[in-house]
């Protein structure tokens, strides 16, 4: 029963994690894509405002938060639930820096680091489920973290440089985009 529980579980953690990098990709290419005009303005303007995607992100969890916390969803279901929330996350922590900031550029750093914190913590969970922790594997987990904290630390050393020559550019593509 236990192992047929974490498979389930499992199932369930994978459909959030690919829903999430595949959403998070999705967003970013179309928005490049309506900046640089290769595609229709897809943003919805209320009243003269822009709502930004990070909105739907929310309003999808909100969603899910309510259906799990008021239904007993069939496994059927579970798996759309995991998929919601998957596309929720990734539409919400895209646009992570524009919340921390209160607006801003969409090309914030903040937002590429939170999405790849929350896929690195979704990857983990999926792979490495905490039911089958034992301390040594804790232990492993710690230490492959630290090992990837002290090689993104020392590639942000690098990326400075990097990101003088690439936000100017994505900057005027998005101040040349559609408001």
């Amino acid at each position: 029963m236990l192992k047929k529980y974490l498979n389930a579980s499992k199932h369930l953690q994978r459909l959030v994690l690919t829903s999430f990098v595949v959403t998070f990709a999705s967003a970013r290419i179309i928005v490049l894509l309506i900046m640089t005009r290769d595609i229709p303005d897809l943003f919805l303007h209320i009243g003269g405002t822009h709502v930004h995607h990070l909105n739907y992100g929310i309003f999808l969890l909100s969603v899910v938060g309510a259906v799990l916390l008021f239904t007993t969803p069939s496994k059927k279901w579970l798996s759309v639930i995991a998929v919601t929330y998957g596309v929720g996350l990734a539409l919400t922590f895209d646009e992570f820096g524009m919340w921390l900031h209160l607006g801003g550029s969409y090309w914030q750093r903040a937002s590429f680091d939170a999405v790849t914190i929350i896929g690195g913590i979704l990857l983990l969970a999926t792979y490495t489920p905490p039911t089958h922790w034992t301390w040594r594997r804790f232990a492993g987990a710690a230490l492959i973290v630290t090992v990837i904290s002290v090689f993104c630390w020392r590639l942000s050393l690098t990326l400075p440089s990097i990101e003088q020559i690439l936000i100017p550019i994505l900057h005027n593509i998005e101040n040349q985009g559609p408001h």
